[in-house]
């Protein structure tokens, strides 16, 4: 019988690399990003995961945050869709991770180096072909200032490799394969393909959430809001490219056709996925209003000055 437990749905992806039970996994797919140079051999999860305590509660962050042995700080999150402001997300989170370690007193030197690894279901660069995409801060000409701040880039749709020649792939090859492909597998089908024991574990650890009533129920409740989400992204471009299309026709001009497209698209897409950020840190929170409907008819700035807000007191719970 295949898995059938997608692991790019976050709740599937936290259970993953985000429990101390299994931090043989997560070393296996950090040494696979981050290469040999600094090798991981024990890490410790700072924010383990914990699903639901009781039926009220909601799910708890499903980022990963985890120190090695190095002392090196890391971020591990799943991405399906790339909202608005992405990249300033990124920089923030990373420096985040890098600034609150510096306590009163404290010097310069004993910051550890903080780390950001985001998995893509969807390109952040539809025109860069690389799978892995590794971010620094560089001079110009390539000259290093620091591996301090590091974001790593994991975009799955520009993987080659597939299931039958996987054997003979990257370390970072065989684990997009893995996430991809997993939930179409069986136990069986892992183990012959992965001659790794940290593919076979996570295998085991996915079948697990299938044999769980209350991890499955966690699991597909999950999986709808990421395809809620997508659909109101979608819904959301399609109404953009709606009114632009009036704004373009209003005009008369075939210039003022693909401007009004544009930015009727680029509208909505912000629109959209503000209302998608806010409900979902409304669900982490807790809080059951205002409704989607309600929040259709606030202007972008006062989304933005609400999911701002919302974000604050997520950050107030503590990871």
């Amino acid at each position: 019988m295949v898995i059938g437990i997608c692991p790019t749905v976050d709740f599937a992806f936290k259970l993953l690399f985000g429990s101390p039970e299994h931090t043989r996994i997560t070393i296996h797919f950090l040494n696979a990003i981050l290469g040999a140079a600094i090798r991981i051999t024990a890490i410790t999860i700072r924010n383990p995961f914990l699903g639901k305590e009781t039926e009220e509660d909601k799910l708890s962050i499903l980022d990963i945050v985890a120190t090695d042995e190095h002392g090196r700080i890391i971020n591990i999150e799943i991405q399906t869709t790339v909202p608005a402001g992405m990249h300033q997300r990124l920089c923030y989170y990373v420096s985040s991770l890098y600034s609150r370690q510096l306590t009163e007193g404290a010097k310069y030197s004993s910051l550890n180096a903080a780390i950001s690894i985001c998995v893509l279901t969807k390109p952040m660069y539809p025109d860069d072909s690389r799978l892995h995409l590794d971010f620094r801060l560089r001079e110009a000409s390539g000259l290093l200032l620091t591996d301090d701040l590091q974001v790593h880039l994991l975009q799955l749709s520009n993987l080659t490799a597939t299931v039958q020649n996987v054997f003979e792939a990257t370390p970072i090859e065989k684990w997009a394969c893995f996430l991809l492909n997993a939930d179409k597998m069986t136990l069986d089908d892992v183990r012959r393909l992965f001659h790794e024991v940290e593919f076979s574990e996570a295998a085991g650890v996915l079948d697990m959430i299938s044999k769980n009533p209350e991890q499955l129920q966690q699991y597909e409740a999950r999986l709808k809001f990421q395809r809620d989400e997508a659909a109101r992204l979608e819904g959301a471009i399609s109404e953009g490219i709606r009114q632009g299309r009036a704004e373009g026709r209003q005009e008369g001009l075939q210039e003022g056709i693909e401007k009004g497209i544009e930015k009727g698209i680029e509208k909505g897409i912000e629109k959209g996925t503000l209302i998608g950020r806010i409900t979902l840190l409304q669900e982490l929170l807790g809080i059951l209003e205002p409704t989607v409907q309600e929040l259709t008819s606030l202007d972008e700035a006062q989304l933005s000055e609400m999911a701002e807000e919302l974000k604050r007191r997520l950050r107030t719970r503590g990871v």
